[in-house]
């Protein structure tokens, strides 16, 4: 979850976009339209879904990596929380 105002409403703007693009595929599905103006909607939604993925994963290591009272163990906690989060990213 972002943290800061500013990285809530950047999130939030993103999935308004992507539900725009949704939908924009659901009527070019819907009207028939060519194959290849569907994949590029298509390939579109993945790149704003890639982004809004990042922005939060960024967000979300600042928060946990950068704390630094907190105990070793937390720390190493946090690192392998970071390290699952980018391999489900990544797949």
């Amino acid at each position: 979850m972002p943290h800061s105002p500013a990285e809530k409403k950047a999130a939030l703007t993103r999935v308004r976009k992507i539900k725009g693009q949704l939908l924009a595929l659901e009527t070019a599905l819907e009207n028939g339209n060519e194959c290849g103006q569907v994949l590029q909607q298509i390939a579109a939604i993945r790149g704003a879904i890639n982004g809004l993925m990042a922005g939060v994963l960024e967000s979300h290591l600042r928060e946990g990596l950068m704390d630094a009272v907190a105990s070793p163990e937390d720390q190493k906690n946090s690192v392998d929380d970071a390290i699952s989060l980018i391999r489900t990213y990544l797949r």
